[in-house]
């Protein structure tokens, strides 16, 4: 058996080219909609004292040495999120940044240790202003790909329909017939209720999965294989549970936070941001004590994010894999083919 060709091998990127010209018709078209409603593309800066502090995000660390030889540990960011809501608190209203961002254990045909993140803020804007948005850059995407029929491992969607609107909650009572709010009902998480549900519906539980844990797995298994088929899908109202970065809804067991679909595929997520920076502590200290049981490692916790959160104004703000956008669009099936120059090794 031999090695594949590596990605700079002049036939490997003949044919990819297609798909990277694309890619860069489809950035473009983007700038161009966001400048022309409004918002200011800003850039921050990929070493953060903090990467993010969720349970199973995977960051890379490196060391920050001062001219006096100080040194401090610093990561590269997961996501653009705290220095872009930074700039909310400063005073910026409408910004989009197009980052480069890097998660470890991570690498798939719909995964990259390094990727583009397209993520964009409303302040003073609910986050049903997102979802408009969402229809908008799936359609100008589109467009500007010449492809309105999308495929991915033979699931469809049409992008000239607009998106379903379905809650967590109903999805789940119809793809695997649990009443999942039912769980959530004593104010914790039950997860002894929860795993019964996905006995009966035939899903995988161990002895020590978590309430989290066994949601997880039947989203994966149940429900998003028949999200976004035939036409988008919205998926709203989130468990709070797990939805470490957003404002309650009305009924307080969900959250404002929903996540984009197309063809079975997971392309964005938005969230009513949070801006009490004492109940998101506490959420990141939970989410930190399960990381070291699971992990037996934490990352810190950024004050300076936490003192900014006093002076955000409410926001909307939403993430958005650019590069698994490029390959619904263009038809690709394996996100290196939309990469300009993939990160080398190892592969999985």
């Amino acid at each position: 058996m031999t090695d594949p060709s590596p990605w700079w091998d002049r036939d490997v990127y003949t044919d990819r080219r297609p798909f990277l010209l694309a890619r860069g018709r489809i950035m473009a078209a983007l700038r161009h909609w966001f400048h022309t409603e409004g918002f200011l593309e800003v850039e921050t800066p990929i070493l953060q004292v903090s990467p993010g502090n969720e349970t199973h995000l995977h960051a890379f660390a490196t060391e920050l040495t001062a001219p006096d030889g100080a040194h401090a540990l610093r990561y590269l960011h997961t996501s653009p999120e705290f220095a872009c809501k930074k700039l909310l608190a400063a005073g910026a209203t409408k910004i989009v940044n197009f980052a480069r961002v890097f998660r470890n254990r991570e690498r798939g045909p719909l995964h990259h240790p390094e990727f583009t993140m397209l993520e964009w803020y409303r302040a003073h804007e609910p986050y049903e202003a997102l979802m408009e948005d969402c229809t908008a850059v799936l359609k100008l995407t589109a467009e500007v790909a010449g492809q309105t029929r999308w495929s991915f491992r033979d699931r469809t969607c049409d992008l000239l329909s607009s998106p379903d609107r379905i809650t967590v909650a109903e999805a789940f009572q119809h793809f695997a017939g649990t009443d999942l709010l039912a769980t959530l009902t004593t104010g914790q998480p039950d997860a002894a209720k929860l795993a019964d549900a996905a006995y009966a519906d035939g899903v995988r539980v161990a002895p020590d999965d978590t309430w989290s844990d066994i949601f997880s797995r039947m989203l994966v298994e149940r429900i998003e294989p028949n999200l976004g088929i035939g036409r988008p899908t919205l998926l709203t109202e989130y468990p709070q549970p797990e939805a470490a970065w957003a404002q309650p809804a009305t009924d307080p067991r969900v959250a404002q936070r929903f996540e984009l679909y197309a063809c079975g595929v997971e392309l964005a997520n938005g969230f009513g941001e949070l801006t009490d920076p004492t109940e998101q502590q506490r959420r990141f200290e939970a989410a930190m004590a399960e990381r070291e049981r699971r992990y037996g490692e934490r990352y810190p916790v950024d004050p300076d994010f936490l003192a900014a959160l006093t002076k955000m104004p409410p926001a909307s703000g939403i993430a958005l894999g650019l590069d698994r956008l490029v390959m619904l669009a263009t038809g690709a099936t394996h996100i290196e083919q939309v990469l300009w120059a993939p990160v080398e090794g190892p592969h999985t």
